[in-house]
Formats: C-alpha cells, structure tokens, sequence
C-alpha cells in the first residue's frame, strides 16, 4: 500500500469516527504497512489483524479497541501510543518500546514480551495470560486488576510496580524482583516464587496458597 492510499484509508477513517456519511471504518487487515509512517494517526477501532507494521513509525497513534491479532509491530515506535482495549493477541512485540503506554484492558494473551521494555506502562485489567514476560522490565508499571495466569515472569523486573488485585495463580516468578511492589489483594496461589526478592513488598490480603515462601530471597 502506498502512502497516498494509505493516507485516504486514514482520512476516511477519521470521518467515520466523526459521523461523516462518506466515512469508512479502516480495514487493513493483512496489509504491508512496514516503515509506514503513522505518527500521530487516529486508528481508533480499526481492523489491523495480520498487518505488517514491522518498523512502522506509531509515535503517538490512537490504536485504542484496534484489532491487532497476529500483527507483526516488531521494532515498531510505539512511544506514546494509545492502545488502550486494542486485541493484541499472537501479535510480534519483539524489539518493541514500550515504556509508559497505555495498555490497559489490552488482551495481550499468549504474546511474547521477554525482554520487553514495559517500565511504568498502564497495563491495568490487561489480559496477559500465558504470556511470556522472562526478562521483561516492568519496573513502575501499573498491572492493577490483570489477568497474568499461567504467565512467565522468571527474571522479570517489577520494583515498585502495582499488582494489588492481580492474578498471579500458577505463575512462574521465579528470580523475579518485586521489591517494594504492591502486591496487596493479588491471588499468588500456586506462583513460583523460588529464589524471588519481595524486600518490602505489600503482600497484604494476597492469597499465597501453594507458594513457597521459605525459597524467596
């Protein structure tokens, strides 16, 4: 797809966000958007799944409720991005920025965000279940009420992150760092927690059932 018609396909999109009769939902499904230039673009509730974003320039794009499954974002500039609600399943996230983005309520399910720079991302009541978050840096974000059963999280960053209220149930923490993290009211039951450092964590009201504490640092 070219610039001029991708272009158009935004143009008309906006006009269908606004009401305008000759307005159309965006549909680039499949589409080949790699190195597109999309800084800024509103693609709020647009079709992407499958779409090849591989080094697309998002900085600052409106990819709230987008459909995203199965999207290849690999070293896409999502600085800033809004992708709060967006289906982010099976999508490729690998070599992808993103610190401080809105991802709340994002279903990210089964996705593959090791080594991912997550810091003070919003990823409240985000859908994260059996995603692999090994090594990821979560440091500062906010993962209040998400769903993270089932999840890999060995090595992963999570000083002074938010997890009060999250699910943790059958989750792999093992050597995770969760200093000072807010982990009140998380269900942990069942969570490896082998070798894990909870140094001044707020584990109040958590449910620890199955875990071996006598293994955390």
């Amino acid at each position: 797809m070219n610039k001029e018609e991708l272009d158009q396909v935004v143009r008309l999109h906006q006009q269908w966000l606004n009401g305008v009769a000759d307005g159309k939902r965006a549909d680039l499904s499949g589409a080949d958007l790699s190195g597109a230039n999309l800084r800024g673009a509103v693609l709020t509730n647009a079709n992407l799944r499958g779409a090849n974003l591989r080094g697309a320039d998002l900085w600052s794009a409106n990819l709230r409720g987008a459909v995203l499954w199965g999207a290849d974002l690999s070293g896409a500039d999502l600085r800033d991005a809004k992708l709060s609600n967006a289906n982010l399943r099976d999508a490729n996230l690998s070599n992808v920025d993103l610190r401080y983005v809105d991802l709340s309520r994002a279903d990210l399910s089964g996705d593959d965000l090791s080594d991912v720079d997550l810091r003070g991302a919003d990823l409240r009541y985000a859908v994260l279940r059996d995603a692999n978050l090994s090594n990821a840096n979560l440091r500062d974000a906010n993962l209040s009420n998400a769903n993270l059963r089932d999840a890999n999280l060995s090595n992963v960053d999570l000083r002074f992150a938010n997890l009060s209220n999250a699910d943790l149930s059958n989750t792999d923490l093992r050597d995770a760092d969760l200093r000072r993290a807010d982990l009140s009211g998380t269900d942990l039951s069942n969570a490896d927690l082998s070798g894990a450092d909870l140094w001044g964590a707020d584990l109040s009201n958590a449910n620890l059932r199955g875990t071996d504490s006598e293994q955390t640092k």
